[in-house]
């Protein structure tokens, strides 16, 4: 009877040895992907932290050079305004005459100077909001009244962009602990560029009398039990690719979209992912885009 169990013990044993060492180097494992997390992660604030204050101290000398450029245009204008009166007095003079074309060009040259300045400013701001850390200040907000404010500030510049702008709300109301100012810029950036595609495609495409329009969508879906509320944002745009698609959160990714910094949507996700949210797209080419924000209530 010993016998038989101590080869028992032993068979037990054997085939222990085996799934221990399977178990422990999986443990292993585990513990060598956690720290190679944790130093990518690490690196990865390291490099935000750097990046960040590369930004800023880009940022400052560009201001400096922004506000001398609106100084020299203001120098030129008063130049141009005593050379338009030397003219008056002297109409045959020649010198005048070429003195205001140059100072005309110099002042188209500071204008083009003035407005990349701007733009670079515009691009380090939204970096700078990208990178940045995102501070919540959370509140039950009813989210059916903070989606009827942002449509009805909205409306008119979806109606001087020839666009009809539809609000379409659940009967149940939905609130959640959201920081209500960063919500309403996520949303308001995807239905600004909701409009500007709209806008770009009937550029390019002139609609055909009689035709149907444009629409913007904005509706909310989700059932109490769910602990979910849905916040589509739909456009009956140009649509996006499919190749093109799983990249629009991409930083930087560009589709050819002038005045962009290409941090637009990114940011709109990074908002919504902080809100323990999460962001998707679907989108037909020649139908148009929904993007759906879900949020937990």
């Amino acid at each position: 009877m010993w016998t038989w169990l101590f080869i028992g013990v032993a068979l037990g044993l054997l085939l222990a040895i085996p799934t221990a060492r399977v178990w422990s180097r999986r443990v292993e494992r585990r513990a060598l992907d956690s720290e190679r997390r944790a130093q990518r992660a690490e690196r990865l604030a390291e490099l935000g932290t750097m990046t960040g204050g590369l930004a800023h101290e880009i940022k400052n000398p560009l201001s400096t050079v922004g506000l001398n450029v609106q100084l020299l245009q203001e120098d030129i204008a008063d130049a141009q305004k005593s050379v338009h009166a030397m003219r008056e007095a002297q109409p045959q003079a020649n010198g005048p005459r070429d003195l205001q074309d140059s100072l005309g060009r110099v002042s188209r040259r500071l204008d083009g100077l003035h407005r990349e300045t701007q733009r670079l400013r515009d691009i380090l701001e939204d970096f700078l909001r990208f990178a940045g850390r995102v501070q919540l200040h959370r509140e039950p907000t009813d989210l059916h009244r903070l989606l009827t404010e942002l449509a009805d500030f909205f409306e008119p510049q979806a109606s001087d962009a020839g666009v009809r702008l539809r609000l379409d709300l659940q009967a149940d109301p939905h609130t959640a602990d959201v920081d209500a100012a960063l919500l309403k810029q996520a949303i308001l950036n995807l239905m600004l560029n909701a409009i500007q595609a709209m806008q770009a495609a009937r550029n390019a495409n002139p609609p055909q009398p009689h035709g149907g329009g444009d629409e913007l969508h904005l509706r909310t879906s989700g059932t109490p039990d769910s602990g979910t509320v849905n916040i589509h944002i739909t456009d009956t745009g140009p649509g996006i690719p499919a190749d093109v698609l799983p990249r629009i959160f991409e930083p930087y990714f560009s589709t050819g979209k002038k005045g962009g910094s290409g941090l637009g949507l990114p940011t709109t996700k990074r908002i919504i992912e902080e809100h323990d949210g999460q962001l998707t797209a679907h989108s037909e080419e020649g139908r148009g885009t929904a993007f759906t924000a879900t949020l937990p209530v």
